[in-house]
């Protein structure tokens, strides 16, 4: 039997995961003890997609309510799946730069030393299983800020001739910027888990990404883009837009076409890999134009404000250049676009919104 390890099971990408691995026929193990809702509250709480997993899958996702910072606990686990364990994909994290600045040391112990005591049993109990880490763009700080960016109507964007107008790729540059501690902590990840693979031999890879999204994603205020604003223009909730005129660009990936990113590198892994991943030039938007798409889809405005100060270490332009993973990897294909992503999340979600706006 192959063994499927997830962590951050009932979050966006894990749960994505589960239902990827699960539709193929594999036995998949989910770690999440929803800590998602000791970081944003009881509307962040990722129970229902747990119980949503159980539900589908029966037997064949395993669930534990366990911490990955607890080493006994993770070392029970690891032993009882043993080489059975043939992928680790390592979703769970404590996401929001700015909460980390409210408690850095839960910050750094759930990036940083989870991802550690993750690598160590892998390293002792399947070395030959194949270790995927969601890593984050944050690892490059604000060095982005630094690009000859141009203001548009709409949108800042970077001239057609400069190198990264495809996207920004792994070549940028990771010091002597400005992080935010969540930034530093997934560094801290990051470079662990290259070196467990440079140095032991472990087939590791770090996806560095930046706004993962769809309809499973538990959208808040501190994390969460486009499913956040989604709700805010559903519930009518007033939303808050922090510098940069509003006009900070990001490219979104659907958590399927990232999920599938992984089952390619999971066919053919390699050591020690580092990947920018995210839309790309073919799903990006700023943050007015998605504000106007979430205005178009659900067929009334949204109530925003706007305040002068961005968030400390943002960017104000991000979109990933995906063509190293796309070299390494041609079968693998974007396929959903911003307004693919946002109708989705609005179908999926929307009622439930309401509802929960009425009660």
């Amino acid at each position: 039997m192959s063994v499927i390890l997830v962590t951050g099971s009932a979050g966006l990408i894990g749960s994505e995961s589960v239902r990827f691995f699960c539709e193929l026929g594999y036995t998949v193990v989910g770690i999440d003890n929803d800590m998602r809702r000791v970081f944003f509250g009881a509307d962040a709480s990722t129970e229902w997609n747990k119980r949503r997993l159980q539900a589908k899958y029966g037997p064949a996702y395993l669930h534990y309510d366990s911490d990955i910072r607890d080493r006994q606990a993770m070392r029970d686990l690891f032993a009882a799946y043993n080489k059975e364990i043939a992928l680790i994909i390592h979703a769970a994290a404590q996401p929001s730069h700015d909460w980390a600045a409210r408690d850095p040391f839960t910050d750094f112990d759930v990036n940083a030393n989870g991802t550690l005591n993750l690598l160590e049993q892998t390293r002792h109990f399947c070395p030959d299983a194949v270790f995927i880490f969601c890593s984050t763009n944050k690892v490059y700080g604000d060095s982005p800020n630094q690009l000859p960016l141009l203001e548009h109507e709409t949108r800042w964007e970077i001239d057609a001739a400069h190198n990264f107008y495809a996207g920004i790729d792994e070549t940028m540059r990771i010091d002597q910027s400005m992080h935010s501690l969540f930034g530093a902590s997934k560094v801290a990840a990051d470079v662990l888990v290259q070196e467990f693979g440079r140095y032991f031999g472990l087939k590791t890879a770090c996806f560095r990404g930046g706004c993962l999204t769809g309809s499973g994603h538990a959208g808040t205020e501190l994390h969460g883009f486009l499913s956040y604003l989604m709700k805010c223009t559903v519930s009518d909730i007033p939303y808050t837009i922090y510098g940069y005129h509003g006009k900070q660009v990001r490219d979104n990936i659907h958590s399927s076409d990232l999920v599938n990113a992984f089952y390619h590198f999971f066919q053919n892994p390699r050591v020690a890999e580092v990947y920018n991943i995210g839309g790309s030039r073919f799903a990006n938007c700023s943050l007015l134009e998605a504000i106007d798409l979430c205005q178009q889809i659900v067929g009334r405005p949204l109530q925003w404000q706007y305040q002068d100060s961005n968030r400390v270490g943002d960017h104000i332009w991000w979109i990933s250049d995906v063509r190293k993973f796309q070299r390494h990897y041609p079968d693998w294909q974007l396929r959903y676009t911003v307004t693919d992503i946002l109708e989705e999340i609005y179908a999926v979600n929307g009622a439930r919104w309401r509802r929960e706006k009425m009660s």
